[in-house]
Order: structure tokens, then sequence, then C-alpha cells
């Protein structure tokens, strides 16, 4: 087994978990996190794709922007019940 398929196959087991994690999170703030770190697997992955333009267009809005704007998001629901 080379190195590169291993490197592939961990990535693949940790983007299905963190998947997971983000869908069954019982936390809001945790799930928003976890689709987070999805996003930056996902960036990875395209990279790995040899895609690079799709990678960083992946980490820049769905990880990134995306991710602020949930916990913006999350933020404004957390003021409003206090």
């Amino acid at each position: 087994m080379s190195l590169e398929f291993a490197f592939d196959l961990l990535l693949v087991l940790t983007m299905v978990w963190s998947a997971w994690r983000s869908l069954s999170a019982t936390r809001l703030d945790r799930a928003i996190v976890m689709f987070i770190v999805f996003g930056l697997l996902m960036a990875l992955a395209w990279a790995r794709l040899s895609a690079p333009d799709i990678g960083l267009a992946e980490a820049a809005i769905g990880a990134g922007l995306t991710g602020a704007l949930l916990l913006d998001a999350y933020g404004a629901l957390q003021r409003r019940e206090i």
C-alpha cells in the first residue's frame, strides 16, 4: 500500500467522520465547527484531485465565508435568547 493511497484513505475516512459528526451533533456550535472542518477537508480533497482552483474556492466560500456567517447567526441567536 503506497503512502499516497494511505493518505487518500485517511482523508476520505476523516471526511465521512466529520460529516457524520456535523449532522449528529447535539449542540449547534459543535455542528458549525464540524461543518467548517468538513469544508477544509473537502478543499484538501479537491487539491488532491488536481483541482486547486476548486479547492481554493471551497476553502474561501465553503469553509470560510459560510462558516463565518453561520457562527455570526449562532451568536445572534444566543444574544436573542438572553
